[in-house]
């Protein structure tokens, strides 16, 4: 691929988690094509993550759940149309298929572009619409390096890794004026993400409890807990175990002042979860909690000391196993706190 290409579009509609993991692919093609206009397919809930971001030149919105609507929804196909309209109207030179589905391979062939770059492991025939099938090697199992690897073959520069999350100045503001009217201050809490979308990966609330106490009382640091607004009564729950308070701010940040208020935590501790990968790909330390989704895909990049994992050393290339081996309460508070320990006393003495 050529400078003279002008549009590339990236499909990565979600999960939020995902979409973070997907970035340094973004900047890759951003590095090899400064001029080129790149676009963005995302679905609406997570699009204030690409909004903010410096490489992304457009975000096209696609609402999934109401265009699967289209087979009794007259508004519903008659969006569709109007997206794929779209679509063609940007005259994509190239497409980016990160989702690797066939809903989303399918756009890339309606938008018209005649380079299709996608993964060879594309799931429900999803390949059959790419031009170039890209395979996972033993050097990108993890999903960042394999995103790397496609956006490689469609031109992009992988010399450096790059999330590139930017700062907003408003978001800033909304967060310092959150954390004040909770007496919080800025780098000087803990964030506890609880939640996740499967139960099955959620750490059990009193545990996150217990390890509460432990910070406040060795530490002294205040300690937060973040989700979305549907996640709220869990970070209810988990304040009301702990003998220490919690200051439950689910559900009062958008995407843009979640970043920024993770952004200056010392310290996130996370289940699999979007808001997680959010910490890491900001260079927050971090401990991930992981048991039946597989750290070696989807887990801290590059960060072997930020996680704890059930039989870290047994797995393969599934994303998740149902194999009661795995599961996340085999993981101790003891296990836990250990390593928030190490990290915070490793932060006072580098002060």
């Amino acid at each position: 691929m050529t400078e003279n290409k002008k549009n590339i579009l990236i499909v990565k509609p979600s999960a939020l988690g995902d979409i973070i993991m997907a970035l340094p692919a973004l900047s890759a093609l951003r590095k090899s094509f400064p001029q080129t206009r790149i676009s963005w397919l995302v679905r609406p809930e997570f699009a204030d993550m690409l909004r903010d971001h410096p490489f992304v030149d457009d975000v096209i919105l696609f609402d999934r759940k109401f265009l699967g609507k289209a087979w009794y929804n007259i508004k519903a196909l008659s969006a569709i149309f109007s997206l794929i309209r779209k679509l063609r109207n940007r005259h994509f030179d190239l497409t980016v298929d990160l989702q690797g589905l066939f809903r989303t391979a399918g756009l890339c062939w309606l938008s018209g572009a005649k380079k299709r770059f996608g993964m060879a492991d594309g799931r429900e025939f999803a390949t059959v619409f790419y031009t170039d099938k890209v395979s996972y090697s033993q050097d990108s199992i993890h999903m960042v390096d394999y995103y790397l690897k496609v956006a490689q073959a469609a031109g992009g520069d992988i010399s450096q890794i790059d999330f590139a999350i930017a700062e907003n100045p408003q978001a800033d503001r909304a967060v310092d004026d959150l954390l004040q009217k909770n007496n919080l201050t800025r780098d000087n809490y803990v964030i506890l993400m609880p939640g996740s979308t499967h139960k099955d990966k959620c750490w059990p609330i009193e545990r996150f409890a217990a390890v509460a106490d432990k910070i406040k009382k060795e530490f002294g640091i205040s300690v937060v807990a973040v989700g979305s607004s549907s996640e709220k009564g869990l970070c209810d729950e988990l304040n009301a175990a702990a003998k220490t308070q919690v200051v439950n701010l689910a559900g009062l940040t958008s995407i843009s002042e979640l970043v920024s208020l993770v952004r200056s935590a010392k310290l996130a501790i996370t289940n699999d979860t979007g808001p997680g990968h959010i910490a890491i790909a900001l260079g927050v330390e971090v401990v991930f909690l992981f048991g039946p989704s597989n750290h070696t895909r989807i887990g801290p990049y590059k960060k072997d000391d930020s996680f704890i994992a059930v039989d870290a050393d047994s797995w393969g290339r599934e994303f998740r196993s149902s194999d009661p081996k795995y599961d996340i309460c085999a993981i101790t508070i003891e296990q836990v706190y250990e390593k928030v320990s190490q990290k915070l006393k490793k932060m006072s003495v580098n002060k």
